[in-house]
């Protein structure tokens, strides 16, 4: 994790230009208000460049949002420059996260999660969200499936060329061992016109969603639905992405 979005940073938000996440904030905020979550603090783990957590704060949602990549959160304090939202930011990985208290709910979008590779350290990042968690607070994230890497992505190169820079994914992936490794090369263009080579590895894993309910469990949450992406089907065998829903469930409310 600590490699991942250094110089692609800069154009990430440019590259995922096809990810409608105006849409995904609208089912994340429908999901929360059907329990309740209309307002007050939202944790957005994994934020990147701050494009969900942006849109989150605009439906009027207190944000923080966390992340590891001191490139990417760059971007999000621009962003947040530019639109006044007050939104706490926060350089931290997300398997060993603190707040300086709890939390309505906790959100994470593009399969952010994939790239916890060994089961224990997802269980320590569902515990932490749960610790941090109001009671009866919710979890909403998504993750990508052993059918996307292997069907969708895995193998394969992709590429794409923009104006302000190209870039090819060199994709492998491992079905033993749910691991998808991407090799990324990036061609962006400098202030003299010329173009400059790097070079990132992401590498992320599938979780079957059995393991994942029962991690989630383990670290104190109810699992209420797990959807085929951000609709409100469930999970087809085809299925590239899913979201899960949670529920703190363990703390109770002080009497008042």
């Amino acid at each position: 994790m600590e490699d991942t979005y250094t110089d692609f940073a800069r154009v990430y938000d440019l590259f995922m230009d096809n990810v409608d996440y105006a849409s995904w904030a609208d089912y994340i905020g429908e999901r929360l208000a059907g329990w309740g979550i209309r307002d007050g603090l939202v944790l957005e783990l994994g934020c990147g460049t701050g494009t969900m957590t942006e849109l989150l704060a605009g439906k009027g949602y207190d944000m923080i949002g966390v992340d590891s990549a001191q490139e990417m959160l760059a971007e999000a304090v621009e962003k947040r420059m530019e639109s006044g939202h007050d939104i706490l930011y926060l350089e931290q990985d997300m398997r060993e996260f603190e707040l300086y208290g709890t939390v309505r709910a906790v959100v994470s979008v593009c399969d952010s999660l994939n790239y916890i590779l060994e089961e224990e350290e997802l269980r320590q990042v569902f515990s932490l969200v749960n610790n941090y968690l109001d009671p009866g607070g919710i979890f909403i994230f998504d993750m990508n499936t052993d059918y996307k890497y292997r069907e969708m992505v895995g193998n394969r190169t992709i590429a794409e060329n923009r104006d302000e820079g190209s870039f090819i994914w060199e994709n492998e992936y491992d079905g033993d061992t749910g691991r998808n490794v991407c090799e990324l090369t990036l061609f962006l263009q400098r202030e003299d016109g010329l173009y400059e080579r790097d070079e990132e590895v992401h590498i992320q894993r599938a979780y079957p969603p059995g393991v994942i309910r029962r991690l989630l469990q383990e670290a104190g949450m109810t699992v209420l639905q797990i959807y085929d992406g951000y609709t409100l089907e469930e999970p087809g065998p085809e299925c590239g992405r899913m979201v899960f829903v949670a529920r703190e469930h363990g703390k109770r409310r002080e009497s008042i």
